[in-house]
C-alpha cells in the first residue's frame, strides 16, 4: 500500500525552524513534499500572485533534498504544488508549524491558516498548526502532536468545508492538560503606527501593536 502523500507548507518560509520540525515528524507516517515560500510571508492573508511569474527552486536542508522554495505567498504554494509540482493530489496539507499563535481576528491575516484554507478550497483535508510563543520556541511536542493529528485526519477525514486550526502552548508536554475544541474569538491586536523620519527627511510609518484579549468568551480560542 502506498504511503499517504502529505504537502507541507507555511508562511514563515522554507528555512524556518517550525517547518523543519514538522517535516521530521511527518516523514515517519508518509511521503512529505515541502512547498513553501522562499522567505517569510507572515500576515499576508490569502493573497495570491497574479502579476509576476512564480518560480520553484529545490532546497536542501540537513544534507538532503527538503522541498521547493516558491517566490510567492502561502496560498500560491498550495496552488502550485497541487496543480503543477506534485505527482498526484496530496492526502493531507499541513501548514506550519508557525512561530506565534493564530487566534481571534489574527486568523484573518494569517498566511498559515490561509494556506490550509486554500487546500480546503481545492478539496483537500488540511491542518494549520501554530506554536503559541514568539520567544524561546520548542517545537518538539507541537511536531509530535502534528504527526498524531495528521494520522487521525488521514484515516478519518474531516467534515466538508472544515479545516483544523491548532494552537499548541509552548510548555513542557507534562504540563499540557489535554485538547480543547474552541471557536474563533474576536480578540485582536491594538494597533499603532509609529511615525519616523528617514535620513532623507522623508516620513514613514512602522506598524506595531499589542494583542489584547477582549471580554472573555465561552469556548473561544483566546
Amino acid at each position: 500500500m502506498a504511503k499517504p502523500l502529505i504537502l507541507l507548507t507555511n508562511d514563515d518560509g522554507i528555512y524556518a525552524q517550525g517547518i523543519l520540525a514538522a517535516w521530521q515528524e511527518l516523514r515517519k507516517i508518509g511521503d512529505v513534499e515541502v512547498v513553501a515560500p522562499d522567505a517569510e510571508r507572515s500576515a499576508v492573508g490569502h493573497a495570491i500572485t497574479l502579476l509576476l511569474p512564480l518560480r520553484a527552486k529545490e532546497v536542501v536542508r540537513r544534507n538532503v533534498r527538503f522541498g521547493y522554495a516558491v517566490n510567492g505567498m502561502p496560498a500560491d504554494c498550495v496552488k502550485i504544488a497541487v496543480k503543477a509540482i506534485l505527482p498526484r493530489p496530496p492526502d493531507l496539507v499541513v501548514s506550519g508549524i508557525n512561530l506565534g499563535s493564530n487566534t481571534g481576528t489574527n486568523v484573518i491575516y494569517s498566511g498559515t491558516v490561509s494556506a490550509a484554507t486554500e487546500a480546503r478550497i481545492l478539496g483537500i483535508p488540511s491542518i494549520a498548526v501554530s506554536l503559541a510563543t514568539f520567544t524561546h520556541p520548542d517545537f518538539t511536542y507541537a511536531a509530535r502532536f502534528t504527526r498524531k493529528l495528521a494520522l487521525t485526519v488521514i484515516a478519518k477525514g474531516l467534515p466538508d468545508k472544515t479545516l483544523l486550526n491548532v494552537n499548541v502552548p509552548n510548555i513542557p508536554e507534562d504540563k499540557i492538560k489535554g485538547v480543547a475544541i474552541t471557536r474563533q474569538g474576536d480578540s485582536r491586536v491594538e494597533e499603532r503606527f509609529e511615525k519616523r523620519t528617514d535620513p532623507r527627511n522623508q516620513t514613514y510609518y512602522w506598524l506595531d501593536g499589542t494583542f489584547k484579549i477582549q471580554e472573555p468568551e465561552e469556548h473561544a480560542d483566546t
